[in-house]
């Protein structure tokens, strides 16, 4: 009788107590996307380009509403460079394209580039 004892020491379906169901926390990972960079986009100065033609470029391109871009265009002439928007790299390297075709389809000397915001 004492040999049944044994055999039945552990739980009913034949496992020890030790190997019964795991339990733990679930973890869920969350992985953050890091946000793009922000490039800005600016319009250089020059004594050829007239402020007509600047005014809707920005209007064109950038979207700017007429008070807006002649804001900027003031702000080009009269500090040398302006703001013309902030954008992810792929757009900032696509309108600044997109100044420089325009220019050169007018024949002017208007540059644009673009910095890390």
């Amino acid at each position: 009788m004492s040999d049944k004892k044994d055999i039945f020491a552990g739980d009913r379906d034949g496992r020890d107590e030790d190997d019964g169901p795991q339990t733990g926390v679930a973890q869920k990972t969350r992985t953050r996307t890091k946000r793009p960079s922000m490039y800005r986009v600016l319009l250089m100065n020059d004594d050829y380009t007239p402020m007509e033609f600047v005014v809707e470029l920005l209007e064109q391109i950038f979207h700017k509403s007429r008070e807006e871009a002649v804001a900027v265009m003031l702000n080009v002439h009269q500090s040398g460079v302006g703001v013309c928007g902030v954008y992810s790299f792929e757009i900032a390297e696509t309108k600044v394209a997109q100044v420089a075709s325009i220019a050169r389809q007018h024949e002017h000397p208007l540059q644009c580039t673009m910095e890390k915001a």
